[in-house]
């Protein structure tokens, strides 16, 4: 092997182009994320049970429209003008939160804002595995979902400080945080040139009997574990409205967020480019074991002191899992399927979040928080009996 074979791979512009998209959406969709289960509780009067109902519902709406944008994307071999849509949709809906009276207008906002979403995932997803080397995929998952979750702490940041500028107003947060939505949808059409597909590719139905016998047991397993992550890992409000419960000022609950996605942020890279290195299983099962950690620390008390070393555990878990995840998704499926891979793994993955948020709204409303979160401890154990039995390459993935 030359020296030159032996240089360390660099990750490709498209990459961090990608990754500096999902970063200033993060920014804009935290804005109202990480405010809107206070403003659904305190201003317009919505359980808990409706909080989990709505963000059950709009989460999982995001990850089953993946599955058709990923067919879409792969039938018509491209997957940037997709991404497009998906992001203009989610940047357009910003202002009905602020315009919104009641539930309803949140939760067809919401719906909206997570559709496009989900016409996006799937063919983003798609093109960081095409942009990239297999040698450095892990990274390049990792250095995307890293630079997303940079968003995901200064979207809750930028909102607690206009919440204590402008006392808490929620609406007037809502409107800004149209701005970087916008700056996500020009950016992804000035700075991304996608990859040509080779001429010779036949184009044929990604979902045709033929096509899907390609994604094998290995693929499907991959699909089955992250469905069950997802139960083990309800929706992020449920640790807005433990935040709430430790008595803490109302405008700066949304803390405990940026405390989260910056733990996540930090580690989504490292862990990313360690995948690359080791065992993608082991990395699983640690992660598993840090969630499983979280879920009882945020169990045992709503206390300042319980609730932010839980938080950064949660962090901690998504910074490892989440990317090693997708980058599963891509090692264990056929290039030209790529699309409608992340698509089906989103789809099941989106009926498991809507399952598992209402029933944690379900259990918190009837039983307290803890009971919540216990029940997350105890899908964490499912999850990794699931791993005990997976037939994915042990040394490997």
């Amino acid at each position: 092997m030359s020296v030159q074979d032996r240089r360390p791979l660099k990750i490709p512009t498209g990459v961090w182009v990608l990754g500096f998209v999902s970063m200033l959406m993060d920014i804009s969709s935290e804005m109202v994320h990480s405010l809107l289960p206070l403003f659904m509780v305190t201003t317009l009067g919505a359980s808990a049970f409706v909080v989990g109902l709505i963000e059950g519902l709009a989460e999982s709406t995001a990850l089953i429209v993946k599955v058709f944008s990923g067919v879409l994307s792969d039938y018509l071999g491209k997957r940037k003008w997709l991404a497009v849509l998906g992001y203009g949709l989610g940047a357009l809906t910003k202002p009905l939160f602020a315009i919104a009276p009641g539930a309803g207008l949140v939760l067809t906002a919401r719906l909206l804002d997570r559709v496009g979403k989900g016409i996006r995932g799937a063919p983003r997803d798609a093109l960081v595995a095409d942009l990239t080397p297999p040698e450095i995929r892990g990274a390049a998952f990792g250095l995307r979902q890293s630079l997303d979750t940079v968003g995901a702490f200064l979207g809750p940041l930028l909102a607690v400080g206009l919440m204590l500028l402008w006392a808490n107003d929620f609406r007037a947060v809502f409107w800004v945080a149209v701005i970087p939505g916008i700056a996500a949808v020009m950016l992804l059409i000035t700075g991304l040139r996608e990859p040509v597909r080779a001429s010779t590719t036949k184009r044929s139905n990604p979902i045709r009997r033929a096509n899907l016998r390609r994604l094998g047991a290995a693929y499907w397993w991959v699909v089955v574990v992250g469905a069950i992550f997802t139960l083990a890992r309800f929706s992020e409000a449920f640790l807005v409205l433990r935040a709430q419960e430790s008595g803490i000022a109302l405008a700066l609950v949304p803390l405990v967020m940026v405390v989260m996605a910056l733990v996540y942020s930090l580690t989504a890279y490292p862990f990313g480019w360690l995948s690359d290195r080791m065992s993608r299983r082991s990395l699983l099962i640690m992660g598993l074991v840090i969630l499983a950690a979280a879920d009882l620390v945020l169990a045992a008390s709503s206390h300042w002191s319980f609730v932010i070393p839980g938080v950064m555990l949660w962090g901690l878990h998504m910074g490892m899992t989440q990317g090693l995840l997708a980058t599963m998704v891509a090692d264990t499926c056929p290039a030209d399927l790529r699309g409608t891979a992340f698509g089906f793994f989103n789809l099941v993955s989106g009926v498991a979040m809507l399952v598992a948020s209402v029933a944690a709204g379900l259990l918190w409303d009837a039983f307290g928080a803890s009971a919540t979160f216990y029940a997350g401890c105890g899908f964490c154990v499912l999850a990794l009996l699931a791993l005990a039995c997976s037939p994915i390459n042990k040394s490997r993935h």
